[in-house]
């Protein structure tokens, strides 16, 4: 796919609808900051009986390339990379577009969103929104990109564990599921499975430079939800570090008026794992379909 002036990889998981589905509708599921497509197994199977489901992995992460330069791992790159991928799947015959987007994935969702060739129906932002909280942001630049190396995929889902208690609790069974595509195996050990640059931008937070940079940004998100017309869905977990009860509040209060659901018990974010969240999900998708 051509993406940013170059032809590089973008690489997605394809759910097709079931044969009596809508093949023309898609559903199109995008991850966090280090995370990959994989991350949607579960709702894309419950949605796969009413539609097609397509969960890309972002640049640098999971099977897409890697970028040639760090600095190009923002929002914006990604966001053009998904109005190319969202151009595709309409000249493949696609008429309807939801977006279901987890933290970063929500970001370029709204990006997107506000671009009038995307026309999506629906938008789900999960756990995110225009103000972050800067207290997330230092808690995961303290082990973005730090190499890693392990033994066994178990013994990395073991780490990832330790970094995730925000996701809330999973089953032995389910949290090897979420894990197992998080890693590629390297040398004869396993590590994970992103760019390690991702973590640059993130190396100047703390500059004063970087907060008032961020805090222009969120100017700019403001701006962009303001003007999202789509019906939109915000998921927080009740305990998110990342997005705080204020801003939740704010945004079903201005732009699309967002429709706000809480999970107890949850932090920063909610997997759409558990029954209840991807039950919250597919309603809100299908009951309007």
């Amino acid at each position: 796919m051509a993406l940013g002036g170059q032809t590089r990889r973008m690489a997605y998981w394809n759910w097709p609808a079931a044969a009596d589905g809508d093949t023309g509708h898609v559903v199109v599921c995008v991850h966090g900051l280090s995370r990959q497509g994989r991350d949607f197994d579960v709702l894309a199977r419950r949605l796969q009986p009413f539609v097609r489901v397509v969960c890309p992995d972002v640049a640098g992460r999971g099977h897409s390339d890697w970028l040639a330069d760090a600095a190009d791992y923002q929002v914006p790159t990604y966001a053009a990379d998904m109005l190319a991928l969202l151009s595709q799947l309409r000249a493949e015959g696609v008429h309807t577009i939801d977006w279901v987007g987890t933290s970063m994935g929500g970001l370029i969702g709204m990006g997107v969103a506000a671009h009038p060739a995307a026309a999506l129906r629906r938008l789900v932002l999960n756990d995110v929104g225009p103000s972050i909280e800067p207290t997330a942001l230092r808690r995961i630049g303290g082990y973005l990109g730090v190499p890693k190396r392990f033994d066994s995929i178990e013994a990395g889902a073991h780490y990832l564990l330790g970094i995730s208690h925000g996701f809330g609790p999973h089953t032995d069974g389910e949290w090897l599921d979420l894990s197992t595509p998080m890693f590629r195996f390297e040398d004869g050990a396993c590590v994970l499975h992103y760019d390690p640059r991702i973590a640059e931008p993130f190396k100047t937070m703390n500059d004063a430079i970087a907060l008032e940079t961020v805090a222009q940004g969120e100017v700019l998100l403001w701006h962009i939800y303001e003007h999202i017309t789509s019906p939109t869905l915000v998921l927080r977990g009740a305990d998110s570090d990342l997005l705080s009860l204020s801003t939740a509040q704010a945004m079903a209060e201005r732009g699309p008026r967002a429709r706000c659901v809480s999970f107890e018990g949850v932090g920063h974010a909610p997997t759409l794992v558990p029954t209840g969240q991807v039950d919250v999900v597919v309603s809100f998708l299908m009951d309007a379909a």
